[in-house]
């Protein structure tokens, strides 16, 4: 199979984000959401760039889903993030969120949704160095010319080889499922911001 140098994979999501990030850039030149629009945004936790308090991380050390959609503050968009004020349980908190770190982005309203790879996103193309070097010296083999005087010598002929025994395919190992965030609405205190972020599961709006 052919090595895609050009990533088109990478290019593909590169595009959807930024999708994301107009989204977003609109929304915060005003604050608010048009008609029922609301949005459900997965980000890694772990991903460079985050910044979160610490009772965030500990709490969802691996990733979390927040809500923009009632409440929510001082939203910030840039090439490469975005910042938002939120509530949790009555806490008020700013979050710094790398594009790159955002797993997915549903809009309920509408049924649209983006999933994307970070593990993709993370691998750097290259090719097997024993690949890259049989290539090599293909191409160098390649651009010998065959001297002119020397006379192609046959070989003698060999019998055939008898055809190894194969055995039963060992069955594929099953990669384990991924982690599941489980759901924790938040429940906001009395006159402090309410509905501003709620961690959910994005299988619920998924068509089946």
């Amino acid at each position: 199979m052919s090595v895609d140098h050009i990533r088109y994979d990478l290019l593909t999501q590169q595009a959807l984000r930024a999708v994301v990030r107009r989204v977003l850039t609109d929304i915060s030149k005003t604050g608010v959401l048009p008609g029922e629009h609301h949005f459900y945004i997965t980000f890694d936790t772990r991903a460079p760039g985050v910044r979160i308090s610490k009772r965030l991380h500990e709490q969802y050390p691996e990733e979390m889903t927040i809500v923009l959609q009632h409440q929510f503050w001082d939203l910030v968009v840039t090439e490469a993030h975005f910042e938002v004020g939120l509530s949790f349980n009555g806490i008020t908190e700013k979050l710094h969120v790398p594009l790159d770190a955002i797993k997915g982005f549903f809009d309920p309203s509408v049924q649209f949704g983006l999933q994307f790879d970070a593990a993709a996103e993370a691998q750097k193309p290259a090719v097997p160095a024993a690949a890259e070097k049989a290539a090599l010296t293909m191409v160098a083999d390649e651009a010998k010319p065959a001297p002119k005087s020397a006379a192609p010598r046959r070989k003698p002929a060999q019998p055939p080889e008898a055809p190894a025994a194969v055995g039963p395919a060992e069955p594929a190992k099953q990669q384990p499922a991924a982690p599941t965030l489980v759901a924790d609405a938040d429940k906001p205190e009395p006159d402090k911001p309410s509905g501003g972020a709620e961690v959910v599961r994005l299988d619920r709006f998924r068509k089946k």
